[in-house]
């Protein structure tokens, strides 16, 4: 063991749940020696770095659910954060239309559900009202969500990794993880430049986050499938046809909230994004592929369950990605004014999405303890949102592992 390489708790991941988890174990344990490990050369690279900049209400998710209490209490963590910290964002508020009559019912059942989940400002609105909100829209009917908001999600990493600093934890970048194992009461941890020892290892590896589960648990029952999300940005001569966010009502077979537009803290307006199987965990250009990834894709037998059960919206989804004229439309039922010259690229993401076995595509946040790791093996939207909040949740199954 290199010499000062002993910690208490290893936190695996430099983005925001990561930093976060790191945080708040570092706030309830005073003088804990802990390190944070990223494999990149900065923070926050990946779904942190390449996401909207949503600050989401809790408007979609299960009441109950980990998902619509960690949003809710994590909500409210951020913005006294971002305030304490002087992080910029805007609590602006966002719509939610439906375009088609069919919609109606959907929307009906996503104010209802937000509702149950404490939001209680949420306001319909008929085709009339819609254009007081976003007067290019389209919709037949909506909903106006006004605790929607947008922020940088980077600077707040920066914010979390300075308040880690101060707190005594480490943070060493570059460094990819090559094993995780168990022995006399102690984790090992090897990186690509070191080895490392800890009483307790937290994961928040996002795309890798099954791999390194299966480490400690050879028999996981989840794989990350994941999915590129491409995005287009409004030329400045088009962003006078969108005032904040839009969104459409979502498909509830699908874990996508579908081609939206989003407002930026710095002012631009984001279009997209669309949802196809990425070919590379980490492949951000259509052209990127990984035979490792993609085989372990397609040999999970979930995948094959989804693609079954999904392929007609799959189809549209890569019908969205090959032709700009179809992404276009889908923006279209949103916006109709909206044409093709508006319209230049933008970043992709990659959204890690945990499917069980079975052809589940899990919902709700998974956070699973194997040991004395503890491993969030799915954060996808709205953990960004929640990160604060799920932070607090993982060091309280830190705390019991400290005993």
């Amino acid at each position: 063991m290199v010499p000062g390489n002993s910690f208490d708790v290893i936190v695996i991941g430099g983005g925001i749940v990561g930093l976060a988890s790191a945080h708040a174990i570092l706030e309830r344990h005073r003088g804990l020696h802990l390190v944070v490990i990223e494999k990149e050369i900065k923070l926050a690279a990946h779904q942190t770095g390449r996401n909207s900049g949503v600050i989401h209400s809790g408007l979609y998710y299960k009441p109950g659910s980990l998902k619509a209490q960690n949003c809710r209490n994590g909500y409210k963590l951020l913005l006294e954060f971002c305030a304490k910290e002087e992080v910029a964002y805007e609590i602006c508020g966002k719509i939610v239309v439906a375009t088609k009559t069919e919609e109606f019912s959907r929307l009906e059942e996503l104010a209802i559900r937000g509702k149950a989940n404490g939001l209680s400002r949420i306001r319909h609105l008929s085709e009339s009202e819609i254009k007081d909100h976003e007067p290019h829209c389209a919709g037949k009917r909506g909903l106006f969500v006004p605790e929607t908001g947008i922020i940088d999600y980077k600077q707040m990493c920066e914010k979390l990794a300075v308040r880690i600093t101060a707190l005594g934890g480490e943070i060493r970048l570059g460094e990819k993880i090559e094993s995780i194992s168990s022995s006399l009461g102690r984790q090992r941890v090897s990186t690509s430049h070191s080895s490392y020892d800890s009483k307790v290892v937290v994961v928040c590896a996002g795309l890798q986050a099954d791999r390194l589960a299966s480490k400690m648990d050879r028999d996981l029952d989840l794989r990350i499938l994941p999915f590129r999300g491409e995005y287009f940005s409004l030329k400045p001569s088009a962003q006078k046809l969108v005032k904040n966010l839009i969104y459409p009502t979502p498909d509830p077979a699908f874990p996508f909230l579908g081609v939206h537009f989003t407002r930026m803290i710095d002012g631009s307006i984001e279009c997209g994004p669309n949802a196809v199987l990425a070919l590379a965990r980490e492949g951000y250009l259509k052209t990127d592929f990984s035979i490792r990834d993609i085989w372990e894709t397609i040999t999970w037998p979930g995948f094959r369950h989804v693609a079954r059960r999904h392929w007609k919206t799959g189809l549209g989804e890569y019908k969205r990605s090959i032709f700009k004229s179809a992404f276009v439309a889908a923006l279209q039922r949103l916006v109709p004014e909206i044409t093709k010259d508006d319209l230049v690229p933008a970043a992709a993401g990659i959204r890690a999405q945990a499917c069980s076995r079975d052809g589940g595509l899990l919902d709700d946040f998974e956070i699973r303890t194997i040991g004395s790791t503890v491993h969030i093996c799915n954060a996808p939207s709205p953990a960004a949102t929640a990160s604060l909040s799920i932070g607090q949740h993982v060091a309280l199954q830190v705390a019991e592992l400290l005993v």
